[in-house]
C-alpha cells in the first residue's frame, strides 16, 4: 500500500527510524535532492534523444541520478558510505572534457537556449539550493563537494550542449 498515514500529522520517518518534521531543514535538504534529481531525469529524457554526440551526457545523468540517490540516503541517516572522492573526481574529469571542446567563456550567460540548454539551468539552480539546505544542514565536506561539482557540471553541460547543437550563447548586458 502506497499510504501509510503515518505523515498525515507533518511528520516523517529518517532511514534510522526517528520521526521528525516534514520542515526540518534535513527534510529539505534531502528533498530538494529529490527534486534535483527528478529536474536531471526530465533533461536526461531531451539529451537522450538529441543525438549520438550527447548520448554520453545521458549517460553521465543517469550516473548522477544514482549518486543523488546515494545523497538522499546519506542526508536520511541511512547507514553505509554513499558518497566517494571517487565520485567527485569523476565529475571532475567529465567537466574537464566537456571544458576542452567548448569555446573559452569571455562573460556571464544568460540561463537561456534551447530546451535541453534551458533545462541544464533549471537543474544547475536546483542543484545550487540543495546545496544551500545541505550546508544550512552541516553536511560532510565530501558531500558538498559533490553538489558543489554537480552544479559546475551542470553549467558545463548547458555550454556543451549549446555548442554540440550549434546554439549561441547569450551574454549578460549591463
Amino acid at each position: 500500500m502506497i499510504y501509510t498515514k503515518t505523515g498525515d500529522k507533518g511528520e516523517t520517518s529518517l532511514a534510522n527510524g526517528e520521526r521528525i518534521s516534514k520542515a526540518d531543514v534535513r527534510i529539505e535538504a534531502y528533498g530538494t535532492v529529490d527534486e534535483l534529481n527528478s529536474w536531471i531525469g526530465l533533461l536526461r529524457a531531451g539529451v537522450t534523444v538529441s543525438g549520438d554526440r550527447l548520448a554520453v551526457s545521458g549517460q553521465q545523468l543517469q550516473w548522477i541520478q544514482n549518486k543523488l540517490f546515494n545523497l538522499g540516503a546519506a542526508l536520511s541517516l541511512a547507514p553505509g558510505e554513499w558518497l566517494s572522492d571517487e565520485d567527485v573526481h569523476q565529475v571532475e574529469q567529465w567537466i574537464d572534457a566537456m571544458q576542452a571542446e567548448v569555446p573559452r567563456q569571455r562573460s556571464f550567460i544568460l540561463p537561456a537556449g534551447g530546451e535541453n540548454v534551458a533545462r541544464c539551468h533549471v537543474c544547475r539552480t536546483v542543484c545550487r539550493r540543495a546545496e544551500r539546505r545541505m550546508i544550512a544542514l552541516g553536511c560532510e565536506d565530501e558531500q558538498l563537494r559533490f553538489m558543489n561539482r554537480i552544479s559546475d557540471y551542470l553549467f558545463v553541460l548547458a555550454r556543451y550542449i549549446a555548442f554540440c547543437s550549434g546554439e549561441h550563447e547569450e551574454s549578460w548586458c549591463k
